[in-house]
C-alpha cells in the first residue's frame, strides 16, 4: 500500500534519542538515562501503532460498508427497480394527501 501522504513532515522527525553524556570518562549514569530514553520512545511508537492499527481497521468498516451500499444500489439500477418502485411512490403519496380548511 503506497504512502497516502509522501511529503515529509513532524511525524517523521525522531524523539529525542541522545542523551547529554558526562565529560567525566568512566561515568555510566548516561547509559541508564539512554537505556531510559529509548525505552521511552518504544512505548511511544508502540502506542502509536495500536492507534494507527484501531484507526486502520475503523476505515477498513466503513469502507467495506460504503461498497456493500454502492453494491446494492448498483444492482437496483441495473434492474430498474428503484425508478419504477420511487415514480409509484412519489405518485401515490400526492394522491393521499387531503386538503381542509381551518376556521380561526
Amino acid at each position: 500500500m503506497p504512502n497516502v501522504n509522501p511529503v515529509k513532515g513532524v511525524h517523521d522527525i525522531r524523539s529525542l534519542r541522545v542523551a547529554k553524556k558526562s565529560c567525566i570518562p568512566g561515568k555510566q549514569q548516561t547509559n541508564f538515562l539512554e537505556l531510559y530514553m529509548l525505552d521511552k520512545e518504544k512505548e511511544r511508537i508502540s502506542n502509536e501503532e495500536k492507534r494507527i492499527i484501531l484507526r486502520l481497521e475503523t476505515l477498513n468498516n466503513r469502507l467495506n460498508e460504503i461498497q456493500q451500499f454502492f453494491h446494492e444500489k448498483l444492482g437496483q439500477v441495473q434492474n430498474h427497480e428503484p425508478l419504477e418502485n420511487s415514480q409509484k411512490a412519489s405518485n401515490k403519496e400526492k394522491t393521499d394527501f387531503k386538503s381542509m380548511s381551518i376556521d380561526y
